[in-house]
């Protein structure tokens, strides 16, 4: 091989939004800090959505993409949960990812395969062709030690975890209810927990792990992974890292740029579920009665109600594809100049940055809580899905730079709650608190991705390990 060609690596993803930005973002960096070059090769089961269509549009020349034919899902329920969905795009576009790393492998010589959380079963190709495999690891270090942990915990205990009398507790992580695990074990005769455990046996054959997230944010768990123990892959926290582009690629100025900026500093609420969260009719009208009677300023990125298109004319509205349509009368006017709700979509990055934003009300996907970390806004978290209420535990108990959400019995955060959680952050003496500990986590993000940081090295490491196996 030419030692004036870059070296390069092929990524296979999960086509979720949430997971291509950061390895996206992942792809830029190792570009531009050590010329490495990268290849996508994305299996699908369908055509892009736009979103994914803009965001492989908007790669630098250096990180191209490969999108794999379809597969088909005729023969599952509808129910299926995406966990199984994900899994088996990997396997049943196997023979085509192998056709794909070969052919790179044959032109390129590939350094290393880097695949997403629930990649593990291109493994073996990888292995057949001796590229070696990584994970880049999405979430949290809580739940990376979860997912090299929990096959032990699938083996001593039969029953529903959720069941369980004593909080668990994986190594370097606060004790868990549960019912506070990611989704997939909250039902263990479902295919999703089952893909979930395949897979989680299968990360200590991954050559390394890439973590997104840093110590500061997460002492215990990543003490942990960091320590050599015999089976475990070599982990590599190289957080936070993130979309950093405060202006989205192709909208021009964000629509709330005006409004934040006649905004006093730090005054604004920012309320986003993220691209996959919503709220029921119901829970959306006491989250607009909570921000009215917490007299606070808020941006609220306001998506259609759950069931919105199937209950639309139980709730009387004519038009049921605008997520206005669904607020309490009067809403809009009463709050008028102090409050703006944009419908479906805003550029977070670039309102997290914004002097304006002051606290940011979030699902805590782990991107987002990232961003919120990045840029120094305390939150109140309000998890939903996925792996996010493990999320919400790092961010109040052990990082201590959010307040929680708690729905009642009726599985609704009421708005008397919700005012109180906004007014406490935005100007209780908690808040205070939080606002002093979330500005010592910004800076010490900042210092893990400075050239002598921690972060810094720990890529370094990376691709030193991934040039040293082209050399040989």
């Amino acid at each position: 091989m030419d030692s004036t060609t870059p070296s390069h690596i092929a990524i296979l993803p999960t086509p979720g939004m949430g997971h291509l930005i950061p390895l996206g973002e992942f792809a830029k960096k190792l570009h531009r800090l050590h010329g490495l070059t990268a290849t996508f090769i994305l299996p699908t089961d369908g055509p892009l959505s736009s979103a994914q269509s803009a965001f492989f549009a908007a790669l630098p020349p250096a990180v191209d993409h490969l999108l794999l034919p379809p597969v088909s899902f005729h023969d599952l329920p509808p129910d299926v949960k995406i966990e199984t969905r994900i899994s088996l795009t990997i396997t049943r576009s196997l023979p085509e990812i192998r056709r794909s790393l070969a052919a790179l492998h044959g032109s390129r010589r590939l350094a290393a395969l880097v695949v997403d959380l629930f990649g593990t079963d291109a493994f073996d190709a990888a292995r057949d062709l001796h590229i070696p495999s990584y994970i880049f690891y999405p979430s949290t270090s809580m739940a990376l030690s979860m997912f090299l942990n929990l096959p032990d915990l699938h083996n001593a205990f039969s029953g529903e975890y959720r069941d369980l009398p004593e909080k668990i507790k994986f190594p370097g992580c606060t004790p868990l209810h549960g019912g506070d695990l990611f989704d997939p074990a909250q039902d263990r005769n479902n295919e999703a927990y089952k893909w979930a455990i395949h897979h989680m046996k299968r990360y200590r054959l991954a050559d390394g792990i890439v973590l997104n997230s840093f110590k500061e944010l997460e002492p215990g768990p990543i003490e942990y992974l960091l320590r050599e123990e015999e089976g475990k892959p070599r982990v590599y926290p190289i957080g936070p890292v993130i979309n950093m582009d405060s202006k989205p690629e192709d909208d021009g100025p964000c629509p709330c740029s005006n409004w934040l900026d006649d905004q006093p500093s730090g005054s604004v609420l920012f309320v986003s579920f993220g691209s996959g969260g919503t709220l029921s009719h119901d829970q959306n009208v006491e989250l607009a009665s909570g921000l009215e009677m917490s007299e606070q300023r808020f941006l609220w990125v306001l998506r259609l109600p759950n069931h919105a298109m199937s209950n639309a004319t139980y709730f009387n509205v004519s038009n049921n594809g605008d997520p206005l349509a669904y607020l309490p009368e009067g809403f809009l006017e009463r709050t008028k100049g102090r409050g703006l709700v944009v419908p479906f979509w805003a550029p977070q990055a670039q309102i997290l940055a914004h002097g304006s934003t002051g606290a940011f009300l979030t699902h805590c996907g782990w991107n987002s809580v990232l961003e919120s970390v990045t840029n120094g806004v305390p939150m109140i978290a309000w998890p939903l899905y996925a792996e996010q209420k493990m999320n919400a535990v790092i961010v109040e108990e052990d990082a201590k730079v959010a307040l929680r959400a708690r729905p009642g019995e009726n599985g609704i955060v009421d708005r008397v709650q919700i005012a109180n959680l906004v007014k406490g952050l935005m100007e209780g003496e908690e808040g205070k608190g939080i606002r002093s500990r979330m500005r010592d986590l910004k800076d010490a993000a900042a210092k893990a991705l400075c050239e002598n940081g921690a972060s810094t090295k720990f890529l370094n490491e990376l691709v030193t390990k991934w040039k040293s196996n082209i050399s040989k």
